[in-house]
């Protein structure tokens, strides 16, 4: 069930950022955020808004090829996840996801690959590009409870 609908139209990059950064200050500890969005929407660009805004000082990267990297900013953990490559369940064991959750913010790209592993509760954050315009974007966030 979705709840408390909100949708933003991003012109650039910064907008992307700035409008993570207004959603980071409502996260808190154990909170979990599924991001979808094709190849180049903006995904890294928003989690980079969201971790500079919480204090963060470390370069904020695609963790395609390590599956997680882990920010330890000023305020809160936030644990970034690619789950471009997962397939099932032994993979995401493997890379130790559920040890992750409880230990800060769990932001994951690529959310459609692993629908059996979401919460019961979490946010979700859709982006998608707006065809017309070259770097417009539009970010729909919306809470999930099941």
């Amino acid at each position: 069930m979705q709840t408390e609908i909100n949708e933003y139209i991003s012109e650039s990059v910064e907008d992307t950022e700035r409008i993570a950064a207004e959603l980071s200050s409502l996260m808190k500890k154990g909170d979990f955020y599924a991001m979808y969005g094709d190849l180049g929407a903006g995904k890294t660009a928003f989690v980079r808004g969201f971790v500079g805004a919480l204090g963060g000082a470390e370069k904020v990267k695609s963790p395609t090829y390590a599956i997680v990297n882990v920010y330890r900013t000023e305020k809160m953990t936030v644990n970034h996840f690619d789950m471009y490559r997962i397939k099932g369940e032994e993979d995401l064991e493997s890379c130790g996801f559920y040890d992750y959750l409880e230990s800060g913010v769990t932001i994951c790209e690529w959310s459609e690959n692993i629908p059996f592993a979401l919460p019961e509760e979490y946010t979700r954050i859709e982006i998608t590009k707006i065809p017309e315009k070259e770097n417009a974007r539009k970010i729909v966030i919306s809470k999930i409870k099941c």
